[in-house]
């Protein structure tokens, strides 16, 4: 959830504003049909908290240019409860777990923290910064 909020964080942070600028490059391909977008519930519930009704509704409107929207079933819990297990936090596992349900290739944060943590689990899904991301289509 994060990457959609960063647009609105302090834009004032040099790092900050570089992953904003990432998140929008993103969302351009996305929008041009060079990445495909995976949604989810979660996603939904997250943003459903947002107390700004402006920056609620900028990110609903995001998952409009999703190919796909993860519903919560029995393979989400299981992995959830698993990832959990290894150390990452309840909201991140669903995250996570609605990412492997969508066969995900990437799974983009800004969260360092859920990064590291991440190299832990034993799944097909690069974890990566929005930054990164940018970098790493550029050299490939």
């Amino acid at each position: 959830m994060n990457i959609y909020n960063r647009p609105f964080d302090d834009q004032s942070q040099v790092r900050i504003r570089l992953e904003t600028i990432a998140i929008f490059s993103i969302l351009q391909k996305i929008k041009n049909k060079e990445l495909t977008l995976l949604w989810s519930f979660m996603i939904d519930y997250e943003n459903s908290l947002n107390p700004y009704e402006d920056v609620r509704q900028e990110i609903e409107m995001a998952a409009s240019l999703a190919v796909e929207s993860i519903t919560p079933d029995e393979s989400v819990l299981t992995a959830a409860k698993e990832f959990e297990s290894k150390g990452i936090k309840p909201r991140d596992s669903i995250h996570l777990a609605c990412a492997l349900k969508g066969k995900a290739e990437y799974f983009l944060t800004c969260d360092d923290k859920l990064i590291r943590r991440a190299t832990t689990l034993d799944i097909n899904i690069k974890i990566i910064n929005p930054l990164r991301f940018i970098e790493d289509m550029e050299v490939n």
